[in-house]
């Protein structure tokens, strides 16, 4: 007994759909970030590529795509810190250092908590006291509080002191996104120089 034909045009559409899925399926194996056997927390695939429009201390507008073929870092932070933000940036120059001419392949952006005292010039002589590779990033709340909950980071302002000085509670850790933008591993304070070392190498070595 033969088998009944499928008319030729839904045979046409069923080649037409599988070539179609297999393209898909090819384009998103390029796409998709390699695999790498990091030290650190591998938010691969869990946290959206790099995305923003801001100012850097130089006064330019800024966005992710004029950092894409670097390796890049998101902090956020202020000028004012006491603790935390100085020890991170001390951190990072080391970090940088160690990697030696492959820093220049690499960028920390310091994004500011607290724009109504980090102007442009403050952001400059903060970030270029501690690292040539730091970037520091101001803008709007608006824009600071949009890029922060992209990334579920959070930061809010304490109490104002009789000085009229206050502090800003925020998140420490450290996004590192890869050449192409894609988040790839979490940093925090308690992650040793080694294991970011280690894990940047590996970024800055696959040529992604």
């Amino acid at each position: 007994m033969n088998s009944p034909r499928l008319p030729v045009r839904r045979t046409g559409l069923l080649i037409g759909l599988i070539a179609t899925l297999i393209a898909a399926a090819l384009l998103a194996g390029c796409h998709s970030a390699p695999k790498l056997k990091f030290r650190l927390t591998d938010v691969t695939g869990h946290l959206p590529d790099l995305q923003f429009q801001l100012t850097d201390d130089n006064g330019k507008t800024v966005t992710a795509k004029d950092y894409l073929g670097k390796v890049t870092m998101l902090y956020f932070g202020y000028t004012h810190c006491p603790d935390v933000c100085p020890l991170t940036l001390t951190r990072v120059h080391v970090v940088m250092q160690r990697l030696g001419k492959q820093a220049d392949d690499a960028r920390f952006l310091f994004v500011t908590v607290d724009p109504a005292r980090d102007t442009v010039p403050v952001l400059h002589q903060y970030v270029n006291a501690f690292d040539a590779h730091a970037v520091g990033l101001t803008g709007t709340r608006a824009q600071i509080r949009a890029l922060a909950k992209r990334y579920r980071a959070a930061f809010d302002r304490g109490k104002e002191a009789k000085n009229g000085g206050y502090e800003v509670n925020h998140s420490s850790a450290i996004y590192v996104f890869d050449r192409q933008g894609r988040a790839r591993v979490l940093a925090t304070p308690a992650t040793s120089n080694d294991d970011l070392v280690h894990d940047l190498h590996l970024l800055l070595n696959t040529g992604d």
